[in-house]
């Protein structure tokens, strides 16, 4: 079985802002994440990537704020997109 896209979304806000979301369903876990999905979230501003939230392969589950790299805690499709829009609001100044 090869991966299979489930997801993919590019919405352009404005001249300078978009955000895109791509979510594949794997067939084994991108180690050393220990769930099936293979995700990308990122929300571009004036070309940099201002937020995101990826899984790769020896990294795991993390997120991108302002150029810091953090550790992401996977629970749900539904949780990661309720915390990439969380942070996405908090950087634009925008309430949730």
């Amino acid at each position: 079985m090869k991966a299979v896209e489930i997801f993919r979304s590019k919405q352009v806000i404005n001249s300078a802002e978009l955000i895109e979301v791509m979510i594949w369903q794997v067939p084994t876990p991108v180690p050393p994440s220990d769930h099936d999905f293979k995700y990308s979230l990122v929300f571009i501003r004036d070309g940099v990537r201002v937020v995101g939230y990826d899984n790769e392969r020896g990294k795991g589950d993390h997120k991108h704020i302002a150029g810091v790299e953090y550790v992401y805690v996977f629970t749900t499709l539904a949780k990661l997109f309720e915390d990439f829009e969380a942070d996405v609001a908090s950087i634009r100044g925008k309430p949730t």
